[in-house]
């Protein structure tokens, strides 16, 4: 089970310096990649009255694949998007920047992708929500072709391209998809699409019925259940070891990846995320670079 870190976007503020120290001392510390949130702007409570979505307009998000582009050239870690709110981007756009992503890496990209849940987002965007769900399949599809084929002509119900490419190409072809899934069409939306798959819940029944969901889709696609991965996620909350007995449970339940979340825990600036981050190494038995 390869053990990450999720990075803490809305406490991390906005010094570069702040981003650079994270990114290289948890590779140190022997976490293997770096999970990022996104959004791109958030709602005013002052304006949207009854505005209660985890974050607003206050909160601090960095572009994930602008940060990524950084992080390439300080660190060799895997950096996963966990993820990508794909519907409200453009779908071309999106796999060119996921394309020069995996290139400054060297392969090390993982692009997860989801359908979000702020319509305040969405309309600054100028992206349709009700349809958010269908749209990301043929997404993906468009990605999947731009990312393997050098001229690609593709018609579908939201997309044309004719006889266009990227280049360069990326490293990975195709670029590994990964899906957020939190609802039985998702589950089954991520097993007959997905790489992987990100859960929304901590081992138990639940994750179990999920994840015999999203098996049982990729059964009935043709594809082999056992090839998808699935990331697990540990909230830190002051206590190393009750992380690990988590992490151990994710491992138990099948997970080839676990992230470490620092978010929401009062660590403050990026050093108490790093010492948090130190602890819950130790425990976990990384071994250090």
């Amino acid at each position: 089970m390869q053990i990450g870190v999720v990075f803490p976007q809305s406490e991390m503020g906005a010094d570069p310096g702040a981003v650079r120290a994270y990114g290289r001392r948890v590779e140190e510390l022997g976490f293997r990649h770096v999970l990022a949130y996104d959004h791109v702007v958030g709602a005013d409570p002052a304006v949207h009255e009854g505005w209660s979505g985890p974050y607003d307009v206050h909160t601090t998000f960095h572009e994930p694949m602008v940060l990524f582009g950084y992080l390439a050239a300080l660190t060799s870690l895997e950096l996963v998007t966990g993820i990508i709110i794909l519907p409200q981007r453009q779908a071309v756009l999106a796999a060119k920047q996921a394309a020069e992503v995996d290139l400054l890496t060297g392969g090390r990209f993982r692009m997860g992708v989801g359908l979000g849940w702020n319509r305040v987002e969405y309309e600054a965007l100028g992206a349709d929500f009700g349809t958010r769900g269908r749209r990301i399949e043929e997404q993906v599809a468009v990605m999947r072709r731009l990312w393997c084929e050098q001229t690609v002509t593709f018609e579908g119900e939201d997309h044309r391209v004719s006889g266009a490419g990227l280049a360069p190409l990326p490293v990975q072809r195709p670029i590994p998809v990964w899906f957020g899934a939190q609802s039985p069409p998702a589950y089954r939306r991520a097993g007959r699409l997905a790489d992987g798959w990100f859960p929304q819940m901590l081992p138990g029944p639940e994750l179990d019925q999920a994840k015999a969901m999203v098996e049982e889709a990729a059964a009935q696609a043709g594809r082999d259940p056992s090839a998808l991965g699935m990331e697990g996620r540990v909230r830190w909350r002051g206590d190393a070891g009750a992380l690990a007995d988590v992490a151990g449970r994710w491992r138990e339940a099948g997970a080839t990846h676990l992230a470490i979340d620092t978010m929401g825990a009062g660590l403050g600036p990026v050093e108490g995320h790093l010492d948090a981050l130190e602890e819950a190494a130790a425990a976990l038995g990384l071994e250090r670079g």
